[in-house]
């Protein structure tokens, strides 16, 4: 593995590959797996049954989605489970908060899943997401994203202009001097 990180509820690691895997509480989406409460917030649930554990605890939950195939809610991943961004992106790095989640890839782009509530997402609302969205922000003004550090309810994000960004010393040169001044 090439980097791990751990948020409130959760836990992420990225492989040298550019793979990630994800594991853990899964209230808000931040593992990336449907969750009950996302689409319950989207009224697409059309049926529900609960499966309990010997101790009582539960493990999944089934619905019926929008097109009346059943789909499995995941509440607790308890073991890493791998996740593939959209497109096939490769992830460098990533970061967790307490429940969302953030992935830099090589090409620079930031996607961020989970919890949304205080827009620590970054897709210009507060909705939250169960899977990877691409944070179009930086896309649109042509920064490539550098690094990403997630607090409990925010995200910080390290990023620069692309054509500054060729090579990573220099880039971070200029975004040094530009901050400096």
């Amino acid at each position: 593995m090439a980097g791990v990180a751990a948020g409130g509820w959760h836990s992420v690691c990225v492989s040298e590959t550019g793979d990630i895997y994800i594991w853990g509480w899964n209230e808000s989406g931040q593992l990336a797996l449907p969750t009950r409460s996302l689409v319950e917030d989207k009224k697409a649930v059309a049926g529900q049954a609960i499966r309990l554990n010997k101790d009582g605890s539960e493990e999944n939950r089934i619905v019926e989605a929008e097109d009346g195939a059943p789909a499995a809610f995941i509440s607790v991943q308890p073991f890493p489970a791998l996740l593939d961004l959209p497109l096939g992106s490769d992830a460098v790095k990533a970061s967790c908060g307490s429940r969302h989640t953030a992935v830099v890839t090589r090409t620079g782009e930031l996607y961020t899943w989970g919890w949304g509530k205080y827009g620590q997402l970054g897709h210009k609302d507060t909705t939250s997401w169960d899977r990877p969205c691409r944070v179009e922000y930086f896309v649109d003004k042509q920064l490539q994203v550098m690094a990403v550090s997630c607090g409990p309810w925010n995200t910080y994000v390290y990023a620069v202009e692309k054509e500054k960004s060729r090579h990573v010393d220099e880039g971070m040169k200029c975004a040094y001097s530009t901050i400096k001044n």
